[in-house]
């Protein structure tokens, strides 16, 4: 080892050549030096001894620095085109008020770091590190091989001298392998990075990062080979794609976005564990006050493995039209098997509907119809009417047919409250109105939603692709809570795979559409030719809530898409908005199918559905653990379930005014207290008790639980409401001596099949925006199907096929009606 003064050979060998101990590249050391002394003598007016050392890789060097000594530590080493080596520089020193200056000069990159280190986290919060580890960046080499040199100067303005401990190594396993996991421990003073170059053949690879460590938090991080590697808490973000970690961690990577075909994976320890969901640290009492911060070692391992091919992505996407088209095809086998059947003359379906049996005396003339009329018992004045408005023509235009004109009932207003108050009311005291009116009033559903699905896509469509433009240039893995094991990029999309498998709910929500105007279709055609079994016969049919149903399902897709381009809390709302409409579009046309003249319009429905998706905001933005809100809440709930149940009890014929509680007095003193009768309408009660117990229940758990996930608590109150009144038609129907047709009992069966094991997908819960990104990431999975879907993909596959059948299951459910009176199909 040569020690020598800078200062001493700037006077020496001025003449002749260089020293045999200056190499190539040492010149630049030099000026340093004299610049150093003369700024030094300047100020200070003293000369600063600059001490330089040969040294070597793997030892460690313990020695002593003061304001008045500087030591340069010179190191060599061959680096070679075909090999990436890496080079770690370990520091260790004293907790001192006057730190020591580590600067590493290398070739095309400077590296200078304090010792202590100071890291800052939240509200200031100062950490101290006296123990730092960084590795160098090594800048690429055009020669096949060639000896570099680079120094590690030593200083500090302490006058008292300060002890070190400097080691420079080799970094084993530096270039990352296809498919070989690598351990490796890292803190926030001792971060790491590797290298990872792509093999022939392979475009797109997933880089994972894993731990048995919950804490300290950690930083993952992409970034191009290039320097400097920002690798500390403080500037992990600057540049790359990044993410938080607690167990997991794992980045797509594709080989378009990175020219040199290799990229750094940088590993870094957060100083605080807040934003992965830990505890935040004390508040200190002083603001410069240093905090000590413990053990934060962390032990984790990498693995890069490639990603899938193109095949692969043509294959999920087969498989995912495959699906969904074989139900056009069955749907088209079964039409063609019935237009057999109807052709031989055994029909399987409704008499009316395939318009082949005018022959048949299913086509009646006005005076048949009288006639029928004459022979009736019981029929409320409806058959009465006159045969005009019975045998109108379909052909007629609804546009000229307001239903302000109509829905007076002018005709029957002295007696509408008498019929629809009797004890056992028949479909037909409900279906008294003009078949044009109540047919245009619930288009008004269709057009309405479709009016809605536009202002309110065109937005959101807008959004998510700022939100993935974001994503993409900013590189934060944390705005989006993808399922990262599974997620498989195109484009600019990040997660293709949850977006596609969306396709389900739109061409199956077409299809429904196909079939409802089919139905629609020859339904008309019946009423054309006065079909009996058409007018008098079988529930009213009324298509518009059908429309707007799968309307809504294909919009729930098409939003559930949108969603997925970056799902997070503040987008939630998307996937389940047109959920809470499907949920209530349901309810409606189960109420509609036996109360056509009093089902709720187009206008109320969908302005009580925007004040559900009004509250929904208001639960995701103020709902977490605010109990004002959910107090409020669980009031309106309450009180919105009982008005309700009063109007559909009473079917409407009760009023809202400043003398109702001087009724309801009058009524629990007559009914309970006076003398102890039931209610007159058993049936409805029954239904609307336990619709009250199902509720009441439902608000008290959210008043007491208080679930973060507002959304999804809010559609569980509408999907229980939903079955509960499904369960109880289909109760009553068989109660009422009716039977469900072999198809809708097949529509049924499956549909309840299905859904059993698209909720069993559901809870499987591979993401959740109620938690950090970082703890989010520990429910990520890999993909189970074809190595392109996820369980959250197979959701998206069978509950569009269960909304589906559910459809078809309100469509035909009450089909072997077809064929009865009006008269005698009870409403309940």
């Amino acid at each position: 080892m040569v020690l020598r003064s800078c200062w001493k050979s700037r006077h020496k060998n001025s003449g002749g050549p260089a020293p045999c101990w200056i190499r190539p590249g040492l010149v630049a050391v030099l000026c340093l030096c004299v610049i150093q002394i003369g700024c030094g003598s300047g100020a200070v007016g003293e000369t600063k001894n600059v001490v330089q050392k040969d040294a070597e890789f793997d030892v460690t060097y313990n020695d002593t620095v003061t304001s008045e000594n500087q030591t340069i530590y010179a190191f060599n080493h061959t680096v070679s085109r075909n090999k990436t080596e890496g080079v770690r520089v370990s520091v260790l020193s004293q907790l001192s008020e006057s730190p020591i200056l580590f600067v590493v000069r290398q070739k095309q990159a400077v590296l200078s770091f304090q010792v202590p280190l100071i890291l800052r986290g939240l509200y200031q919060r100062k950490y101290p590190y006296n123990h730092v580890a960084r590795t160098l960046c090594q800048p690429p080499t055009r020669a096949a091989s060639e000896t570099q040199y680079f120094f590690v100067d030593v200083s500090t303005l302490s006058t008292q001298g300060t002890n070190y401990q400097l080691r420079v190594s080799r970094v084993e396993s530096f270039t990352l392998q296809t498919n070989k996991k690598f351990t490796f421990t890292a803190s926030p003073s001792q971060p790491q990075y590797f290298k990872y170059v792509f093999p022939d053949g392979v475009d797109t690879v997933i880089v994972k990062v894993n731990s048995d460590m919950n804490f300290p938090c950690s930083v993952m991080s992409i970034q191009d080979i290039q320097c400097p590697v920002y690798d500390l808490d403080n500037n992990v973000a600057f540049i790359g794609m990044y993410q938080t970690m607690t167990k997991k961690g794992a980045i797509t990577v594709q080989r378009k976005d990175f020219p040199s075909n290799s990229f750094y994976v940088v590993v870094v320890v957060k100083t605080e564990d807040e934003a992965c969901g830990g505890p935040l640290r004390f508040y200190p009492l002083r603001p410069d006050e240093l905090i000590d911060a413990g053990n934060r070692s962390k032990v984790l391992d990498v693995m890069v493995s490639p990603a899938i091919n193109s095949e692969v992505y043509v294959m999920g996407m087969l498989f995912c039209l495959g699906i969904f088209l074989s139900f056009y095809l069955l749907t088209l086998l079964v039409i063609l098997y019935v237009w057999l059947c109807v052709a031989t003359g055994k029909t399987p379906a409704s008499p009316y509907e395939y318009g082949s049996f005018a022959d048949n005396g299913s086509t009646l003339s006005s005076e048949a119809i009288t006639d029928s009329a004459t022979s009736t018992d019981n029929n409320y004045g409806y058959m009465e009417r006159s045969l005009d408005s019975v045998g109108r023509s379909r052909q007629e235009s609804l546009s000229s047919v307001e239903e302000d004109d109509y829905d007076t009932l002018d005709d029957i207003d002295s007696d509408k409250n008498i019929v629809r108050t009797k004890k056992y009311l028949c479909v037909s005291d409900l279906a008294r109105k003009d078949k044009r009116v109540l047919s245009k009033k619930y288009q008004i559903y269709f057009w309405n939603i479709a009016t809605i699905a536009v202002f309110y896509a065109l937005p959101v469509i807008q959004l998510v692709i700022t939100y993935q433009t974001v994503v993409n240039v900013t590189g934060n893995q944390d705005i989006c809570y993808y399922n990262f094991l599974c997620a498989h990029p195109l484009g600019a999309l990040s997660a293709f795979n949850n977006i596609l498998s969306n396709l389900g709910y739109v061409l199956l929500g077409l299809l429904f559409l196909l079939i409802v105007l089919k139905r629609d279709i020859v339904h008309n055609r019946a009423l054309v030719r006065n079909s009996l079994n058409a007018l008098e016969c079988g529930i009213p049919k009324h298509f518009g809530l059908f429309y707007a149903m799968g309307t809504a399902l294909m919009m729930e897709g098409l939003l559930s898409a949108c969603y997925h381009v970056c799902p997070n809390y503040t987008n939630f709302q998307f996937d389940t908005s047109f959920m809470y409409m499907i949920a209530g579009l349901c309810m409606l046309k189960l109420y509609q199918k036996r109360h056509p003249d009093i089902n709720a319009s187009a206008y109320t429905a969908y302005a009580c559905l925007a004040m559900v998706i009004f509250f929904s905001v208001l639960g995701v933005v103020f709902g977490k653990g605010n109990a004002a809100f959910w107090i409020v809440f669980s009031v309106i709930h309450i009180l919105a379930t009982l008005l309700l149940s009063i109007q559909l009890y009473y079917m409407g014929r009760w009023r809202l005014d400043s003398g109702i509680l001087r009724r309801m007095v009058y009524i629990v003193y007559t009914d309970c207290i006076r003398q102890c009768s039931g209610p007159m309408y058993i049936d409805r009660m029954v239904l609307l008790v336990m619709g009250n117990i199902v509720n009441w229940s439902l608000a008290a758990y959210g008043l007491i639980e208080r679930p973060n996930d507002f959304a999804s608590y809010l559609l569980a109150i509408a999907i229980c409401n939903l079955l509960l009144y499904f369960a109880f038609y289909i109760i009553m129907k068989l109660r009422s001596g009716e039977r469900i047709q072999c198809l809708a009992l097949v529509y049924i069966l499956f549909t309840a099949v299905v859904w059993g094991f698209a909720l069993y997908f559901f809870f499987q819960g591979l993401s959740t925006w109620q938690k950090t990104p970082a703890e989010s990431r520990e429910h990520n999975r890999d993909c189970i199907l074809l190595s392109f879907f996820d369980d959250h993909d197979i959701w998206h596959f069978l509950s569009s096929i269960a909304m589906f059948g559910s459809f078809l299951v309100l469509l035909t459910m009450d089909d072997d009606l077809d064929t009865v009176q009006r008269d005698k199909i009870y409403v309940f």
